[in-house]
């Protein structure tokens, strides 16, 4: 028979010895201030691969600013290799011709694929064209930004005017580009159709904010055509002109194009 009563807490049955006064009974295996074992990870199943960490979570504040900062990280990307693509291919087309140039020197030039340049230009030929649409988009802008009331023709040329002498204030770079491209377009028969063939929805444009400006139809009354038919002939013999006499800075050119406006305007009343 056992010596110690049943129910004592220091018998081999109960485990551990007997608490201190106040203090909680510890459980089997425990000791005074011994921290409770956290439970075993479960190992991961066979053939299962381990659960990646995830990163950790960003505020709606933090995302909204990245938003803008990436995407306009991007477009920068992208223009600086589109310039980059330009003017390797403006170097070449004037060192030795365009029609002697490839796109395959263009992108060797850069640095970059075939892939690359297709991602910016269609065509070896809208590397010039794709340049010109730039500014004829400026064009129709600055057009469309003349006052109110202003002649239709004088519009047309300071709308001209205007986007030269921009170009040539702009960025000294921005005005060697349309140098050079004047130079390769003025030494390129073929460029020069596919010029005039670019033109054909600019001058659309122009016949139609031309017809608004003055309010009337521009499928019915031809004059909005015949104005702007004049104004190109105009600004091309003006551009011609300038070719001739080796003046290619778009500052120069458009007091060119200011001077030919007056010349036209007597030419009209002496000679129409």
């Amino acid at each position: 028979m056992s010596a110690v009563p049943a129910g004592d807490p220091s018998s081999p049955e109960t485990g551990g010895p007997p608490a201190r006064d106040g203090a909680p009974a510890q459980g089997p295996g425990k000791t005074p201030g011994q921290r409770p074992e956290r439970p075993a990870e479960q190992p991961a199943e066979p053939g299962r691969p381990p659960e990646p960490e995830q990163p950790p979570e960003q505020s709606a504040e933090q995302t909204s600013e990245q938003g803008p900062a990436l995407a306009g990280l991007r477009e920068r990307k992208k223009q600086r290799t589109r310039l980059a693509l330009l003017d390797a291919a403006l170097d070449l087309f004037l060192s030795q011709g365009y029609e002697e140039t490839t796109i395959d020197e263009i992108v060797a030039a850069v640095e970059v694929s075939q892939r690359t340049f297709f991602r910016y230009f269609a065509t070896k030929e809208d590397v010039i064209t794709g340049t010109l649409s730039e500014h004829d988009r400026l064009l129709k802008e600055a057009l469309a930004a003349r006052p109110a009331g202003e002649r239709p023709f004088t519009a047309l040329f300071e709308a001209l005017r205007v986007v030269l002498c921009a170009i040539a204030q702009g960025d000294p770079t921005d005005s060697a580009r349309f140098r050079r491209v004047r130079q390769v377009i003025e030494s390129t028969p073929t460029l020069v159709t596919a010029h005039m063939a670019a033109h054909s929805a600019t001058t659309d444009a122009l016949v139609a904010e031309i017809a608004r400006r003055e309010g009337v139809d521009p499928v019915e009354d031809l004059r909005p055509r015949f104005v702007v038919a004049f104004f190109m002939a105009a600004a091309k013999v003006a551009f011609e002109d300038c070719a001739r006499r080796d003046i290619w800075d778009a500052g120069t050119v458009a007091a060119r194009v200011e001077e030919s406006v007056a010349l036209i305007g007597r030419t009209v009343r002496e000679w129409v």
